[in-house]
């Protein structure tokens, strides 16, 4: 039965005003009353609970419950909430889905700025915003992506594509079922008698940053928009905190500074802002360390932020993800992330720092396009981002092992030697630091080893844990 206070034709008027009116996005609003009352001649003055469940249950999935809409319910609350009757042959006008996704991001945003979580509020209070021109390039480039090439323009969608995308597209899902969640205050305390529901909008789309807590002024250039973009496409196990590392506005444009700082750090995010206004970058997921190698893996993509939000993953046709050196006279010195030397799709220069290149063609990455206005631009602002957890040095997972796993390791790095009493040059020992070795009070342990053939005796040496 529908309680009262929802039943009625001023239920419209409640709805869209006092209890949703604050963090939802007018279009929005709009959007959901088409679903809940109807449109065109067969609109209702009121609408039963039923309808008003199903509109939460076809967009959200409800904890332990596991409900969900599926994909055909979801199109169906798609085209109803665009004022249009749903069936298979009927193709949805591109610039409908597109302001429909514009909308689910604007309130998205709109839940996060309101959100009491400490995530957001750390980013908002350094400077990162919610600009409307970003959020609409978040909802165009969602709704782009419906298209395999994000960049074909596209008049119509047909039910195929829809029930396609509707599946695949992460993002959509994750801030429509947080937007619906929040909609219907689903996190609300009994007894809260405000107007609004309360908002949990971000377990994984919004990461914690991790190192700002000493820069007041912070000069963010990039958006909310673009965190949530950024944070969508990297691995799962980075998405939880993001570690500013390095930005060239507070450390200074030096390329030495950049290496000193993002090198060993593991996967890492790189995010530059030219002089026309660009903001493009690229996802490193290996550490970066000076040399004449290329390193990184396939997970490795580039993305442009401004003036549209697009990313290019990685071909497999090369390894040329990630190169750094500096100082060096037969090889090039500075970053390149694609490509070639010289026709890189990132490169950003070793000396003069500030000088970097994009290439119009890049064969590491599909669909890429040059991600700067200019083939060779200006740096206006430089920044490096480390993703996930910092990996342990191999010092420092020494130091954390307890003593039983510590021997196995050793054992594993120091193959039994033939000769059950082998004599060791000196080249082969190492010496502890401590006075005495953890050993010497462990016989069980030692037994251990030398049955393995690993332990020296006592008038040679000890192990030097720092050395491996």
């Amino acid at each position: 039965m529908i309680r009262h206070e929802w039943a009625g034709s001023d239920l419209k008027q409640r709805l869209r005003c006092r209890f949703w009116g604050p963090q939802i996005d007018p279009r929005l609003a709009q959007y959901l009353t088409n679903f809940l009352f109807g449109y065109g001649p067969n609109k209702l003055p009121s609408c039963d609970f039923n309808r008003f469940a199903e509109l939460y249950v076809y967009n959200k999935k409800c904890g332990w419950l596991h409900v969900t809409g599926t994909s055909e319910e979801r199109m169906m609350v798609a085209y109803n909430s665009l004022g249009m009757d749903f069936n298979d042959t009927i193709e949805l006008p591109y610039q409908l889905l597109r302001e429909y996704c514009e909308s689910i991001a604007s309130t998205y945003i709109k839940v996060l700025k309101s959100a009491s979580s400490s995530r957001a509020k750390t980013w908002i209070n350094k400077g990162f915003r919610g600009r409307a021109s970003h959020v609409q390039a978040l909802g165009e480039a969602i709704a782009a992506s419906v298209e395999g090439d994000a960049d074909v323009t596209l008049n119509a969608c047909t039910s195929n594509q829809l029930n396609k995308w509707l599946q695949m597209n992460t993002l959509l899902r994750q801030m429509t079922e947080a937007v619906f969640v929040n909609l219907y205050g689903i996190n609300k305390k009994t007894g809260d008698e405000s107007p609004g529901p309360v908002a949990r909008a971000e377990p994984c789309l919004m990461p914690l940053p991790i190192g700002l807590d000493s820069m007041p002024d912070y000069p963010a250039f990039i958006d909310l928009s673009h965190i949530v973009w950024l944070n969508s496409h990297i691995p799962q196990k980075h998405q939880d905190k993001w570690r500013f590392l390095f930005s060239s506005h507070i450390h200074g444009e030096s390329f030495s500074t950049m290496t000193g700082r993002i090198q060993d750090q593991g996967a890492s995010l790189l995010i530059i802002e030219d002089n026309s206004g660009y903001i493009f970058g690229g996802y490193a997921p290996a550490s970066w360390s000076l040399g004449p190698n290329f390193v990184g893996t396939e997970e490795s993509f580039l993305f442009t932020l401004a003036p549209k939000m697009r990313v290019y993953p990685a071909t497999t046709y090369n390894n040329h993800y990630q190169y750094i050196n500096h100082h060096t006279k037969t090889l090039p010195n500075g970053l390149l992330m694609g490509g070639q030397f010289h026709f890189g799709a990132i490169w950003v220069n070793g000396d003069p720092f500030g000088e970097g290149s994009s290439a119009e063609s890049c064969s590491t990455y599909k669909g890429y396009k040059r991600l700067s206005k200019e083939p060779n631009f200006r740096i206006k602002s430089l920044e490096v981002w480390g993703v996930g957890d910092k990996p342990m040095s191999l010092k420092e997972s020494f130091q954390q092992q307890h003593p039983t796993n510590l021997l196995l390791e050793l054992s594993r790095r120091f193959p039994s030697h033939p000769n059950p009493n082998p004599v060791l040059i000196p080249s082969q020992l190492v010496t502890m630091k401590s006075s005495k070795s953890i050993l010497d009070p462990h016989q069980p342990d030692r037994a251990f080893l030398e049955i393995c053939g690993k332990y020296p005796s006592k008038n040679i040496g000890y192990y030097d844990l720092h050395s491996f």
